[in-house]
């Protein structure tokens, strides 16, 4: 990292970079499947699928996720960015509330926060890191 970011900075900005791709892409997925319904494995329910620009977003939102994971990898222990990479989980809970009306239940919650202090607690635990330079 030349630009002068400390490693926490980084893992932070990735992370969240990470989550809004994939939260993105999940979202757009379910766009997809909602605009394709029903699921009848036909040519017309792959053409509903494969007509809407909901299936695209989400591959788009894939490739941004899988850039930015690319990234991060080289940057970041694997354990903690593992660990990091759940917050997806998360991110779509919370937006699936107010964009499909779903209501979530108190063990939802719990899971959540259990998600979030994991990620917490490592990414605080990690010290500072520098690569191995690679041959």
């Amino acid at each position: 990292m030349n630009s002068g970011l400390s490693s926490r900075a980084f893992f932070i900005g990735g992370f969240l970079a990470l989550l809004v791709f994939d939260t993105f892409a999940q979202v757009c997925f379910k766009l997809t499947a909602l605009h394709a319904a029903p699921l009848t494995f036909d040519l017309p329910w792959f053409l509903r699928a494969f007509t809407t620009p909901w299936v695209y977003c989400a591959i788009l939102g894939y490739l941004g996720a899988f850039v930015t994971w690319m990234t991060l990898l080289r940057h970041i222990p694997v354990g903690p960015a593992f660990a990091a990479s759940h917050l997806e989980v998360v991110g779509v809970l919370v937006v699936s509330v107010p964009l499909f009306g779903e209501v979530l239940s108190w063990v939802q919650y719990l899971g959540a926060a259990l998600i979030l202090a994991g990620v917490l607690c490592l990414a605080y635990g990690e010290p500072d890191y520098t690569p191995q330079a690679r041959p």
